[in-house]
């Protein structure tokens, strides 16, 4: 199996905005193979490329389900402004000698698909409850195949999707196995979740969205939550949001921390896709499990 960790070096440079769209809804998977043949050598190569640049959810994996140091379950929470409940993935510590504070993990544009819920397991080692929300619970779940779930996606009511992963921040709050603190983090259409969730929950104590759109700027003066944003280098599409929503924080007096990963693709902390960046995300990795520990500890 390829080393997803090599194969940026082989990707034509005009792949990633095409993988960009399609990754985002505003290509098809025929759209992004007619396109990508004109410099991949043709049908036969844009599909071997298409492949290459797909998740490989198995050889990423950091924790397995069935890892002895974590408890694992189902946990639903009601959603009255949503789709009447919202439901997910929670994880925590076997090892806990009490209540933890607690993280809210919000997906891509995909659902609550493997990688979340290993990222969910690797914030449960790290010493907190992780819930991990799937947006895509109303019409059965993450379906098991990614174009099916970005089709899928297309379907949700927006405003109730974004309700029903507020409703599972304020789950957390009174949540038996936390302690009532939570902080939140999440990944593209999750990162943009991730903001909105810091204008709408006051107790939230911090926010860090990865290369997630701004917020409505009419709500960051409601945001009480300590934020640390990450952006990738290559992303016109996110960082186009970032300046309005930067001059808003400041007027507002919102404490933030903003760092850009310069050469990166946005995705880059996805270690399942050739997107990934080893250096970058470990490093905002690392800097996010500071922020949880000085905020929530």
């Amino acid at each position: 199996m390829t080393d997803p960790k090599q194969i940026p070096k082989q990707i034509p440079k005009e792949a990633w905005a095409l993988f960009d769209r399609y990754v985002h809804g505003d290509l098809s998977r025929r759209g992004f193979l007619d396109q990508a043949a004109r410099f991949s050598g043709g049908a036969a190569g844009a599909a071997a490329l298409l492949a290459a640049m797909s998740p490989d959810f198995a050889s990423a994996q950091q924790v397995q389900p069935d890892d002895p140091r974590i408890a694992t379950r189902r946990q639903a929470f009601d959603s009255p402004q949503g789709n009447g409940q919202v439901q997910g993935y929670l994880a925590k510590p076997t090892d806990a000698a009490g209540k933890l504070p607690a993280v809210l993990v919000v997906h891509e544009n995909r659902g609550l698909n493997p990688h979340i819920e290993d990222i969910a397991r690797r914030i449960a080692l790290a010493g907190y409850v992780a819930y991990a929300p799937d947006a895509l619970a109303p019409l059965g779940g993450y379906p098991g195949d990614e174009d099916k779930a970005r089709d899928m996606f297309a379907k949700l009511d927006p405003a109730k999707a974004r309700a029903d992963i507020v409703a599972a921040g304020r789950g957390l709050l009174t949540l038996p196995d936390g302690t009532g603190k939570f902080g939140v983090v999440g990944f593209c259409w999750g990162g943009s979740l991730a903001n909105h969730v810091a204008t709408q929950i006051p107790e939230l104590a911090v926010a860090v969205p990865f290369y997630g759109a701004a917020p409505a700027i009419q709500d960051v003066p409601r945001i009480k939550a300590r934020l640390l944003l990450h952006f990738a280098g290559n992303d016109e599409r996110i960082n186009a949001t970032w300046p309005p929503y930067e001059a808003a924080l400041k007027a507002a007096g919102v404490r933030y921390e903003m760092f850009s990963y310069a050469g990166t693709q946005h995705g880059f902390n996805n270690d399942t896709t050739p997107r990934y960046d080893p250096v970058s995300a470990q490093s905002a990795w690392d800097r996010t499990l500071a922020v949880f520990k000085a905020t929530l500890a």
